[in-house]
């Protein structure tokens, strides 16, 4: 890893907080009431992925998301703009529009009473208009729901207030610009995989570097031991750039070979795979030949969707063709190994014997992780769970010692 701390500066920082250098414990990753707690105070404030623009080129195409119960499309309107909003009729709560993505004619029609909204979210269309006393139409449009398009990917936010994507992204902002991303085209569909694991399992395996020479041979053959890693207060990154050496693997040697000059990149980013974790729950894999985004979905204490799909630029070259299907293969494999770590760990996190486990110097974004989800639910700070009802009764604010037990 290329990321260090002194140890001058790592003892100063344990003896601010002698949490800083422990991990979360294990309760919160597997307790129910836990969840529900951070659902409130972590996840719905923070901003989600629903697609990118190219998803939805044409009124009337949208892309839904099921998040914490609620249902968000991105939608394009008439006027060509992209719009997020509730997916809820305003009369009696029914869903307006199914599946993950697809194409409405000019009017969102509600299959229960009838109730039509225009592609912009106006109350157009309201059988039996007049049983109803006093009714402002106006006003019972389909709710917004807060959007911002960075860089071509449409994102929303449930609630809450804090940065905006770009805010956050804004110390990386020359590297992201380079690659174009708001050109790029859809490759395939969005695809689902369920994991019987907590959310932030899932979260810290993604930004853990230390495991990557350890239980990825694959991609310590691709970038040796020069895996680099580092943290901000919102994002984390993650890089490794490709080794000349060719690789024992047939699919990495082929990958290595045939892995074509982008050339819209600078010289640095010609062999580079960068990694991008946003807060909490955000992934970006950007490749010189394709982009992934993942998203770790929270569903209950232990179920999590991983959910996922590549962007790439149009690129009829046969190289590139290859070099996205052994990317594919490459990483198929690492996906396998990490999902068997992760299962692991979530199995690990249910034993009595665990409360919270030593961080490194070096696992600056494991550090940052827990630091953050301390301060925003310091109850966190518990190495073994307080008694049922603490989130209804008051004590989540009060639970906030250096090493509560």
């Amino acid at each position: 890893m290329n990321e260090t701390l002194p140890p001058n500066l790592a003892r100063s920082e344990a003896q601010h907080d002698p949490a800083e250098f422990l991990s979360l414990p294990g309760w919160l990753y597997h307790d129910p009431e836990f969840f529900a707690y951070e659902a409130e105070r972590v996840l719905r404030p923070s901003w989600q992925v629903v697609c990118h623009i190219n998803d939805i080129p044409n009124a009337g195409d949208y892309v839904t998301l099921e998040f914490l119960g609620s249902s968000i499309v991105a939608l394009r309107g008439d006027d060509g703009a992209v719009r997020a909003l509730h997916n809820v009729c305003r009369h009696r709560a029914a869903r307006l529009l199914d599946g993950p993505a697809g194409h409405c004619d000019r009017r969102l029609t509600c299959p229960y009473h009838g109730w039509s909204y225009d592609l912009s979210g106006k109350l157009v269309g309201v059988p039996f208009r007049d049983t109803f006393v006093g009714f402002d139409t106006a006003a019972h449009g389909l709710k917004p729901v807060e959007l911002e398009i960075y860089h071509g990917f449409i994102f929303v936010r449930l609630c809450g207030a804090g940065p905006s994507v770009a805010e956050m992204m804004s110390p990386y902002e020359d590297e992201i610009a380079a690659y174009r991303m708001e050109d790029m085209v859809p490759l395939g569909r969005v695809t689902l995989r369920p994991r019987a694991v907590n959310w932030k399992t899932i979260a810290d395996n993604y930004s853990d570097a230390l495991h990557i020479n350890v239980a990825h041979p694959g991609l310590t053959r691709l970038f040796g031991k020069g895996y680099g890693v580092e943290a901000r207060e919102w994002v984390h990154k993650m890089w490794g750039r490709l080794r000349e050496e060719p690789s024992s693997n047939r699919s990495e040697r082929m990958y290595q070979r045939y892995l074509p000059r982008v050339a819209h990149l600078p010289e640095d980013r010609q062999r580079l795979w960068l990694y991008f974790k946003l807060w909490p729950n955000v992934a970006f894999d950007i490749y010189p030949d394709q982009f992934d985004f993942m998203q770790f979905v929270p569903v209950s204490a232990t179920s999590t969707l991983i959910r996922e799909i590549a962007y790439v630029h149009p690129d009829a070259r046969r190289e590139t063709k290859a070099a996205r299907y052994l990317n594919w293969r490459i990483n198929r494999q690492v996906n396998k190994e990490d999902t068997d770590l992760i299962n692991r760990v979530q199995a690990g996190m249910a034993s009595s014997s665990y409360e919270a486990g030593p961080l490194g110097a070096t696992e600056v974004c494991l550090r940052q992780f827990a630091r953050k989800l301390r301060a925003l639910a310091p109850v966190a700070r518990m190495r073994r769970p307080p008694p049922a009802g603490w989130s209804r009764s008051g004590q989540a604010t009060a639970l906030d010692g250096p090493l509560a037990v």
